[in-house]
């Protein structure tokens, strides 16, 4: 093709989902959502927090759940809760950072339960220590749940999705995926990892084609789930921790319109048009401002699996 016709076509796409996006901002969710209802979705994390609350509202819309969380108890303990619904639920305990215990599980859901529809990589993990105060241990542990386990449970439901041109990945990452933050140096690596790894899977399903098969990244704001706790907003009316019934809401609405990227809340994503435009010191004195270095300074959190 002549390149002068390419550029022209390029230009014309560009300029056609700069029109799109903008019209759909004026679309409210409640019009745009796809029906997912007898689906089956498999849920990470889903014992407590953020995991347990997105089991309910998939149970709402009438899907089929798959909880898994290493936590057992618990994790029965949402499964039942989601049969209250009038759906089916099922309860698989796992410790997702183990790749081999990751693959022996898919298979048995897969045997058990059926294709997954819809995968939320949702399980994650903080230490909340500075790099030289962080155990190896601990910082390879954060990396093996918050970004490793997500490529094993893709690649174990990828093929039939692909195959159907059928289905939906969902990463939850973070805003620390985007920014970096003092005394996170480990979180904010794994996340900045599912960012670009959710980034990358998109590139690989639109290059075959497939456009029946979509991705989400989720990056919220500090969540009040207990596995922040002890760290401070230094503006906390201008920048409040999230409620998770909130958080939970936004998600559905993402993954329900197909959006690739939810950024929450939404106000947010002026911070990340000035750090992509802003040299960096300039940017950091913001950060200062705002107090996001001094954030985690009194952390206390739960570190465990949620």
């Amino acid at each position: 093709m002549n390149v002068f016709l390419e550029v022209l076509m390029t230009l014309g796409l560009v300029l056609y989902h700069i029109l799109e996006g903008l019209v759909l901002l004026c679309v409210p969710f409640s019009f745009r959502r796809k029906d997912i209802k007898g689906q089956r979705v498999v849920i990470t994390g889903a014992g407590s927090g953020l995991g347990r609350l997105l089991s309910y509202e998939f149970a709402k819309l009438g899907c089929t759940v798959v909880c898994v969380d290493m936590n057992k108890a618990a994790n029965e303990e949402t499964a039942q809760a989601v049969k209250e619904h009038g759906v089916s639920a099922h309860a698989y305990c796992c410790d997702i950072s183990k790749r081999e215990d990751v693959y022996k599980m898919m298979d048995k859901i897969k045997t058990e339960v059926g294709e997954i529809d819809i995968l939320i990589n949702n399980a994650g993990i903080v230490s909340g220590k500075k790099i030289l105060e962080c155990p190896d241990e601990l910082m390879q542990k954060t990396m093996d749940v918050n970004i490793s386990a997500h490529f094993w449970l893709a690649k174990s439901v990828l093929p039939s999705m692909l195959e159907r041109n059928h289905g939906h990945i969902v990463t939850i990452a973070s805003l620390a995926g985007i920014f970096g933050v003092n005394g996170l140096a480990d979180y904010c690596a794994s996340k900045f990892a599912a960012v670009g790894f959710d980034e990358s899977l998109r590139m690989e399903v639109a290059s075959l084609g497939k456009t029946g098969v979509h991705t989400t990244v989720i990056c919220p704001y500090y969540i009040s789930t207990g596995m922040f706790d002890g760290v401070k907003a230094k503006f906390p009316l201008l920048m409040p921790f999230l409620e998770p019934t909130y958080v939970a809401n936004r998600i559905m609405d993402g993954l329900l319109c197909n959006q690739a990227i939810v950024v929450i809340p939404r106000d947010l994503n002026v911070l990340i048009v000035l750090k992509t435009l802003l040299p960096v010191k300039a940017f950091m004195v913001i950060g200062e401002f705002l107090g996001i270095h001094q954030s985690m300074d009194e952390f206390r959190g739960r570190q465990k699996q949620e």
